[in-house]
């Protein structure tokens, strides 16, 4: 098993921060939105460096994604900023109707997803919107790791035309990938070539899959590691190739069973190439207040659930 560190726990939504004041030195057609959580979104460097490109819209997100669609008529690259309940589910119609239906250029930067937005409780935890977006057409959803590839996300997604959901989250995690990667939208990551069992994993699922690997391999388990960053596109040629050797697989997210990456990869398989799978993942259930570590214990997101799930895929090969 690969060896993995890091020297520094950090949020995922200060990788998205650094990587729009970036842009915005960068591109002069980036401009920003928010709905009144400037700070919580790490949107303080832009909305300071760049005050005629950024656009306090207040508590009216539905407004908001108006706006946005409207700026990319004139050529503007709008990435807007809020909460991930707020960015889906509340706007879901005007992101349907005004962006995705169009094709329009949007950005939609969406933080404080999943269970470990802790203490806030079941009605901002969102554990529905990567299903909520993966089935617009023309969404492109992404979900990255640690703070290092949310920002390399950040910038990359600028470059794309069309519209992009960028999902990351507030607790700090172990920041592992490098500084300097290159973000590839629809691309995977081979993080460990194993023989006995595939692991796909997303978001901050990725590092807990890496630890699975670890606690497998002194079992004298052989776990392929992958870090799907892109949920749509999805790359199924990695997957495949992968299930192909170990012939069988666990998915790993922070989302509900039903709509995630663990229902996309099992739509592939069952066309494609039939495996057995397992799935980590909250299991038809709203999330409660809590710290994030007890809530992802709680509801079978840990290190330990990964390894069982992994050695109970292989016993059905």
């Amino acid at each position: 098993m690969k060896k993995y560190t890091y020297t520094e726990k950090k949020d995922t939504r200060s990788g998205f921060g650094a990587g729009l004041s970036e842009l915005g030195k960068t591109n002069p057609d980036v401009v920003a939105l928010c709905a009144d959580l400037t700070g919580s979104l790490k949107m303080d460097a832009f909305q300071k460096d760049h005050p005629e490109r950024f656009f306090q819209v207040g508590i009216a997100e539905a407004n908001m994604m108006g706006i946005a669609a409207g700026l990319t008529i004139g050529g503007k690259i709008p990435f807007t900023g809020t909460f991930a309940n707020f960015s889906t589910g509340r706007v879901y119609d005007q992101i349907r109707q005004s962006i995705a239906y169009s094709g329009k250029n949007v950005k939609i930067c969406a933080s404080h997803a999943g269970l470990t937005l802790g203490e806030d409780g079941a009605t901002h935890q969102i554990l529905e919107d990567l299903g909520l977006m993966k089935m617009l057409p023309h969404m492109v959803v992404i979900n990255p790791c640690d703070y290092n590839q949310t920002k390399a996300a950040t910038i990359a997604i600028a470059k794309h035309h069309g519209p992009v959901y960028l999902r990351f989250g507030r607790p700090t995690v172990p920041n592992f990938t490098a500084a300097d990667q290159k973000f590839e939208i629809g691309k995977a990551v081979m993080l460990n070539e194993g023989t006995d069992v595939t692991i796909i994993a997303t978001g901050h699922l990725v590092w807990k899959a890496i630890e699975a690997g670890e606690a497998l391999s002194q079992k004298g388990i052989s776990a392929e590691i992958i870090n799907i960053h892109t949920i749509k596109p999805l790359d199924e040629e990695a997957i495949l190739k992968s299930v192909a050797k170990t012939k069988c697989v666990v998915t790993a997210e922070e989302h509900q069973m039903n709509g995630g990456l663990g229902d996309s990869v099992a739509q592939l398989l069952s066309r494609k190439q039939p495996t057995p799978q397992e799935f980590v993942a909250v299991n038809d259930s709203f999330g409660e207040s809590g710290t994030p570590d007890q809530l992802m214990t709680k509801y079978g997101l840990d290190t330990i659930n990964i390894v069982e799930a992994a050695e109970k895929a292989m016993k059905r090969k």
